[in-house]
């Protein structure tokens, strides 16, 4: 779906309050999410905007953002280990 929302905090649903308390106390975390979220709002807008860049920049712009997303969720899953 064109333009969805992919915030940590909605693809995440069952980390939202480890979420919310790196966000406050870790500050590489933090600095990482804030990346994702940008990267994640770009997207949307240029989506929604009839994607005005080629294919291969959107390709590589969802790239990032997955490979960001794949860094926290690791990041979340080994502290609840």
């Amino acid at each position: 779906m064109l333009g969805e929302n992919h915030s940590l905090l909605k693809e995440f649903p069952d980390f939202q309050s480890t979420i919310l308390e790196l966000m406050k106390s870790d500050e590489s975390f933090a600095s990482t999410t804030k990346k994702y979220d940008a990267l994640d709002k770009e997207i949307r807008v240029l989506e929604l905007n009839g994607a005005p860049i080629d294919d291969a920049a959107m390709h590589q712009l969802k790239h990032e953002r997955a490979v960001l997303k794949d860094v926290l969720h690791k990041h979340l899953v080994e502290l609840e280990k």
